[in-house]
């Protein structure tokens, strides 16, 4: 993975977990994985990706995966300040109502 090409998880405001970074093919794999166990004690409530600076349907669907397996676990998972190109592609994809 390049230097470029990274992510990054940050809860430092209560029930919030904030991405930051990189949301693609090259770090979607492991991103699901960290958020998810981020998410696992059922503390954060929100999820805040003002913070990605770039993202590609990898990122989108790991995103749609963790609300969907949120959703699953009965819990209900905020998606806030999503990047304009993510909702674009959310749009585009038709997965925009998983995510609202």
């Amino acid at each position: 993975m390049s230097e470029a090409a990274h992510f990054q998880l940050d809860t430092a405001t209560a029930g919030v977990l904030a991405v930051s970074g990189v949301l693609s093919f090259e770090t979607a794999g492991s991103a699901l994985g960290e958020i998810q166990l981020a998410l696992g004690d059922g503390a954060i409530g929100r999820l805040d990706l003002a913070g990605v600076s770039r993202a590609d349907s990898a990122g989108l669907a790991c995103i749609v995966a963790v609300v969907a397996g949120a959703d699953r676990s009965g819990r209900t998972l905020q998606v806030t300040r999503m990047p304009a190109g993510m909702q674009a592609l959310a749009q585009v994809c038709e997965v925009e109502r998983l995510l609202a």
